[in-house]
């Protein structure tokens, strides 16, 4: 008997030792709720999380205007003035027009003096400019200029700065003033030149994506002028993007490096659509592209995913954006180049959609 209520003492103070640890957390969990915040402070925390938007594609070009085939089209650049697309095919070296309805119209290459062409720009008068890494010793890195004729003009070639002889350009943009930014392989910054070649100065932010660690230039792999003038260097190794007015003042930075939702994993390409009030940057390693707040850089939503049907991507390198919202992707590994709208923003759309490359249910 004496046991019993021994026994039963115990477990009266047991089940008043969780009473009375309970209670707290009770508590905690109404102070909680009753801290939530509002439904405007909620919008403000979210304010820059990934959505998704549903793509509508246009158009998917394969071809070059000869009939073959893409081998690898890497690299874009667009004509305001013509409304026509400029695409690299790096495997084959060679640079194709397309006409405003994407009919291509023309295309040069060795026979223009091109060895291994990456990024191109083309200025109001009609002239275009193409990176050139060169063959050393045979050839040194430069621009190719070519008139509107593609009759190659003149060769501009790095001298004035630190690292000029062994700077290979990659990506080249032309300001209003004609001023060239060019922005070259594993380089810390963008090289700034003169209409006329010679160099002026680097645009080189600092910055680092480990925290507490001491900000050292940016490496910049892609740079690119918008329609107001507006300048933009996109860092694949900070996962960033830094914007500059046309004066060359900084602005504000973008982006975050991550491989998640919403994340720059490996960005490569960049551009900017004012009417829109959006700036695009392609993920060469997420098989995204990412859409982010024309004037604060905050994120707004992400669009495709790694694929092989039409609004997916297979390892996407270059993106631009033409003067009535298309937008052009260089689909690298699908051989291809995707031309698409923004379908509609859609909120709260999850990101778990399935790929087009796994079976649908």
């Amino acid at each position: 008997m004496l046991r019993n209520h021994k026994r039963l003492r115990a477990i009266i103070f047991v089940v008043l030792g969780l009473i009375l640890c309970f209670i707290p957390f009770v508590r905690a969990q109404e102070r909680q709720v009753a801290q939530q915040p509002s439904e405007e402070k909620l919008k403000e925390v979210l304010q820059g999380r990934a959505e998704r938007a549903e793509i509508k594609v246009i158009e998917i070009i394969t071809s070059d205007d000869q009939g073959q085939k893409f081998s690898f089209p890497a690299y874009l650049a667009y004509d305001p003035e013509m409304d026509e697309l400029y695409v690299i095919d790096t495997g084959r070296a060679r640079v194709i027009v397309y006409s405003p309805d994407l009919f291509p119209i023309f295309s040069m290459g060795k026979g223009r003096g091109l060895v291994s062409p990456s990024g191109l720009a083309i200025d109001h008068k009609g002239n275009l400019y193409v990176c050139e890494a060169g063959r050393p010793p045979e050839s040194k890195p430069h621009i190719a200029v070519f008139n509107g004729a593609a009759i190659k003009t003149r060769e501009i070639y790095f001298s004035g700065f630190k690292g000029a002889e062994e700077f290979i350009p990659r990506s080249i943009a032309i300001g209003k003033n004609g001023n060239l930014y060019v922005a070259g392989l594993n380089y810390p910054g963008a090289i700034v030149l003169s209409p006329e070649g010679k160099y002026l100065r680097t645009i080189s932010p600092k910055d680092s994506f480990i925290p507490n660690e001491k900000p050292r230039s940016a490496l910049i792999i892609d740079v690119y002028v918008d329609s107001s003038g507006r300048l933009y260097l996109l860092s694949e190794e900070m996962g960033r993007f830094y914007v500059y007015d046309e004066n060359g003042n900084f602005l504000f930075k973008g982006g975050q490096k991550g491989g998640g939702p919403g994340k720059l994993s490996r960005p490569r390409g960049i551009c900017a659509d004012p009417n829109q009030g959006l700036i695009y940057v392609v993920d060469y390693l997420r098989h995204s592209g990412l859409a982010y707040d024309y004037d604060t850089g905050k994120l707004r939503f992400e669009f495709g995913g790694r694929g092989w049907t039409p609004g997916w991507f297979n390892y996407p390198s270059d993106i631009i954006v033409d003067k009535f919202g298309r937008i052009y992707i260089a689909d690298l590994f699908n051989h291809r180049v995707q031309v698409v709208e923004l379908w509609q923003e859609k909120e709260g759309l999850p990101f778990g959609k399935i790929p087009s490359f796994l079976p649908q249910k």
